[in-house]
């Protein structure tokens, strides 16, 4: 399960071991190359979410995604996290870059995107606004009981007219206020006997995933969940990897960034999986990823 947030001592101390060994060794620079900010992102019309059991094989895959950035004038993005440091995958090229040290806040647990790819983040003592561009973070509300998973969901959803953020603790589906920091329990479980591993990621007509353990799980598994309710929907299967603690999407396909600093791509190939490792050219030793994040207006697929 990924890092609670409660719990006391025991978890802080957990929080300082992981930085210390995985974080402190590349503050403001680990080997990757640096960045030097995002581009804009637009928000481009995409079907509405369909939050329905059983909704066939997963996103259709074909075609170019720099072609797709070109036509859609979408900024193709994703952002994976360690507790101090904001990174940034090109889908393009799967080339992954340092934005930056999280300035004004430490021991980030979780990022997330709305369809602006406005980013928001939680940590052991609070919730924050972070500028993707710089990793600078702004506090919004202090607290201790934020989820370990976030993603916005499509305006729709739980809103008719707006998106909202949600996140897992264990089995329980939540929703954050992005203004005031308070949280409401939606009032779902995961059910089967799934826990969120974990990470959640939603995108606007391309369906909501969720790292869990649990049932019957051996490794981490990706289940599609229905993002109304929380709910179990679909088991994709197993990812492979333990301790799925990232999740993003870009094209119809969903980016996995797990503790011990692995970076994965899953793609959907019928009713299976298909998982394909990407490698990471100089990364810092000891990296140990907490979270991701993507735009929930990250396109669907490729062949649009």
């Amino acid at each position: 399960m990924k890092r609670t947030l409660s719990g006391g001592a025991s978890f802080a101390s957990f929080a300082l071991i992981v930085c210390s060994a995985a974080c402190g060794s590349h503050p403001g620079g680990s080997g990757f190359d640096t960045d030097d900010g995002g581009g804009p992102s637009a928000d481009a019309e995409q079907p509405p979410v369909d939050s329905s059991p059983g909704n066939g094989d997963g996103p259709t895959l074909g075609g170019d995604v720099s072609s797709l950035e070109a036509s859609t004038g979408q900024v193709a993005e994703v952002f994976g996290e360690s507790a101090d440091t904001l990174y940034k995958l090109d889908p393009n090229t799967n080339a992954v870059t340092v934005v930056g040290a999280f300035q004004g806040c430490s021991s980030v647990i979780d990022i997330a995107l709305d369809k602006d790819s406005n980013m928001f983040g939680t940590t052991f003592d609070g919730f924050y606004s972070i500028d993707r561009t710089t990793a600078v973070c702004t506090l919004i509300a202090s607290g201790t009981n934020y989820p370990n998973s976030l993603s916005f969901v499509p305006a729709g959803t739980l809103d008719p007219n707006t998106e909202a953020l949600v996140g897992y603790q264990g089995d329980q589906y939540l929703r954050i206020n992005t203004t005031t920091g308070a949280i409401q329990n939606v009032g779902t479980s995961i059910g089967m006997g799934y826990s969120s591993s974990g990470d959640i990621v939603s995108v606007k007509g391309g369906g909501t995933y969720l790292t869990v353990t649990g049932g019957d799980c051996e490794t981490d598994c990706l289940l599609e969940v229905n993002p109304s309710t929380g709910a179990f929907l679909k088991n994709w299967g197993p990812t492979g990897h333990s301790a799925v603690f990232g999740l993003a999407f870009w094209a119809g396909k969903v980016y996995g960034f797990d503790d011990e600093g692995e970076l994965f791509q899953v793609a959907f190939n019928g009713a299976a999986l298909q998982i394909t490792s990407i490698s990471i050219p100089s990364a810092p030793p000891m990296l140990s990823f907490y979270g991701a994040g993507s735009t929930t207006s990250a396109p669907p697929q490729t062949n649009m």
